[in-house]
């Protein structure tokens, strides 16, 4: 019997020089990563912390909200923004830390450096922290629109997991616009996923695409889920490092209630034409506290705030800027099945 062999080249499924364009292909990837890793590593900085109190630098959300701490600190990832040594990583790094200290990328021949660190401002509510380095020679990293991200583009991350310094990994952008609880109660908004694997150490790191611009900070990772990365957009994350620069916070309205979601009957949805389903019942207010809430009762359902709907805390969370505070807002609130408008002055959240 003669034995007949069928190469793939032979097949009609698999055209001749298929292999050489995936390797083509291949290569223009590998380029691309090779590239981004020689222009970025260079401003991705090693940040050691001690004497921390409130949790060391780690991406395990599931640990941090069981209270995870150490009081001999931990290792984090942060990156130049400015060439006279702004750095921004995440608050979760060096948030109670008595020490922080910085260690710049060898170069050349030389060795690492080691710098001592000031810190700037934190915000817990985007896990975004800005320090501050004396340091000649710094390049710093640009920042992208991540408006102009797209689900399925290039993502690579650049950090320190595990104390190692400059480790890069490669992946895509799964999903866009996705919420993350952060630490202090508040959604963080317009978060990016990716795939790019995350590891603790890599906290506070770059997100960056092809072109090797920021286009997140990379911040959490859920460990049961496989692949589950996520980073706080680059244009979320320059603009309270901005604030934490001018201001050493990032300042934000407060109304002076507690509040809980409570669901409406469709009777008083259609009677006050309310498009929400839901609206924040109030449970109790501060009086004579710095937001002027007078008109506000107990048991007042806010639905609106400043012409725009409300239906859960997190919405009146999102609406109390800093542009809110002591300026008179209207207020839309259930009173009686009711809907009337009173005014409200936010304070300023300490």
């Amino acid at each position: 019997m003669d034995t007949q062999f069928v190469t793939f080249a032979d097949s009609a499924s698999q055209p001749a020089g298929r292999g050489e364009q995936d390797a083509v292909l291949l290569d223009a990837y590998s380029n691309t990563v090779v590239a981004v890793a020689k222009k970025v590593s260079p401003s991705v900085v090693q940040i050691k912390v001690s004497g921390q109190a409130n949790g060391q630098s780690g991406v395990d959300l599931q640990r941090r909200r069981q209270g995870r701490g150490n009081d001999s600190g931990g290792t984090g990832s942060g990156f130049i923004i400015s060439t006279d040594g702004y750095i921004i990583t995440n608050n979760h790094v060096v948030a109670g830390a008595s020490k922080i200290e910085v260690a710049l990328p060898a170069r050349n021949d030389e060795p690492s450096r080691d710098y001592e660190a000031t810190l700037i401002g934190r915000d817990p509510a985007t896990d975004i922290a800005v320090i501050k380095i004396y340091a000649d020679g710094l390049k710093a990293i640009r920042f992208a629109d991540s408006k102009q991200v797209q689900v399925g583009q290039i993502a690579i991350a650049i950090g320190n997991p595990y104390g190692f310094q400059y480790s890069l990994t490669a992946g895509v952008v799964s999903a866009l616009g996705r919420t993350l609880r952060s630490e202090s109660g508040r959604l963080i908004d317009d978060v990016i996923q990716t795939d790019a694997a995350l590891n603790p150490g890599n906290s506070g790191g770059p997100l960056v695409n092809g072109n090797g611009d920021v286009i997140g900070v990379n911040t959490a990772v859920i460990l049961p889920a496989q692949g589950l990365c996520f980073a706080v957009s680059s244009n979320l994350a320059a603009f309270v490092a901005g604030k934490l620069i001018m201001h050493g916070r990032v300042r934000r309205g407060y109304l002076g209630i507690a509040g809980q979601l409570i669901n409406l009957t469709e009777r008083i949805k259609q009677y006050n034409q309310l498009t929400t389903k839901t609206g924040v019942i109030v449970s109790s207010i501060e009086a004579d506290g710095v937001a002027g809430n007078s008109q506000l009762k107990q048991g007042d359902i806010i639905v609106g705030f400043n012409e725009q709907p409300i239906s859960t805390m997190d919405d009146l969370h999102r609406l109390l800027t800093d542009d809110t505070i002591g300026q008179r807002t209207k207020l839309a609130v259930l009173r009686e099945n009711r809907q009337l408008t009173i005014l409200v002055t936010p304070g300023e959240l300490n």
